[in-house]
């Protein structure tokens, strides 16, 4: 949820990867003593995905305001549906990512 917020706070994926890969996943090695398991490739996967979400959510994003260019319609026409839609996936994305949390 954190890289899914800086993602659309500032509107890139690859800045939101900067910033959150380099603390996250050490501290998830560290959690698996050292050894790549299902917390560290879960944690990897919900960092890439959370970066993704806000990058195509967020208005502020060269990726969505070129969609909505190419499209010849308003911006926020395109962005609404966008955050409809990428919503439910997160929800059920982030109930996966806490039952993986579990295990």
């Amino acid at each position: 949820m954190l890289s899914a917020f800086i993602s659309f706070a500032t509107g890139t994926s690859w800045g939101t990867y900067a910033i959150v890969i380099p603390i996250a996943v050490p501290l998830a090695f560290e959690f698996s003593q050292g050894q790549v398991t299902t917390l560290v490739l879960g944690t990897i996967a919900a960092t890439a995905g959370g970066g993704v979400f806000g990058d195509h959510c967020s208005p502020l994003s060269d990726t969505t305001v070129l969609s909505s260019l190419g499209s010849a319609c308003d911006h926020m026409n395109h962005v609404r549906p966008q955050i409809s839609y990428a919503l439910v996936v997160a929800f059920v994305a982030c109930i996966i990512y806490l039952i993986i949390g579990m295990f």
